[in-house]
């Protein structure tokens, strides 16, 4: 794979830990009382109030992770060639050669699409053919 797909992916992971951790704080925290002029609110059934306490560490400790991977990977990415001016010939130079694979794809596009055609009327006229046969008396 390359280094584009790996940041790609690891881009996705992050997303997917940052979804997950949110979803976890806001699904696993405890009530809280927002004013005095509130009630309490009730308390949580929660059967593993320690286990709540360890999750933002665990969740924060792989987002990191992920994120120092990510760093990782783009201080991997080659440098870049010659500056600007450089990328922008280079540029043109792939254009250029784009430009010239694509006419010659339609060029063999036009001479494909000719000869189907040719087959079809040969088929159309060997079908003609067969159903214009007498059968012997």
């Amino acid at each position: 794979m390359d280094i584009i797909s790996q940041l790609q992916e690891q881009v996705n992971s992050i997303a997917a830990l940052t979804f997950n951790t949110f979803g976890t704080l806001q699904r696993d925290a405890p009530p809280v009382r927002l004013s005095p002029s509130y009630p309490e609110p009730p308390p949580n059934p929660t059967e593993d109030s320690a286990n709540f306490a360890d999750q933002p560490k665990l969740m924060s400790a792989a987002l990191v992770k992920a994120a120092k991977q990510f760093d990782a990977l783009v201080a991997a990415l080659p440098p870049p060639e010659g500056g600007e001016e450089a990328q922008l010939r280079r540029i043109a130079e792939l254009q250029a050669e784009n430009d010239a694979v694509g006419q010659e794809l339609q060029k063999q596009l036009e001479a494909a699409e000719k000869e189907l055609k040719q087959v079809q009327e040969l088929f159309s006229q060997a079908a003609d053919n067969c159903l214009n046969l007498k059968k012997p008396d």
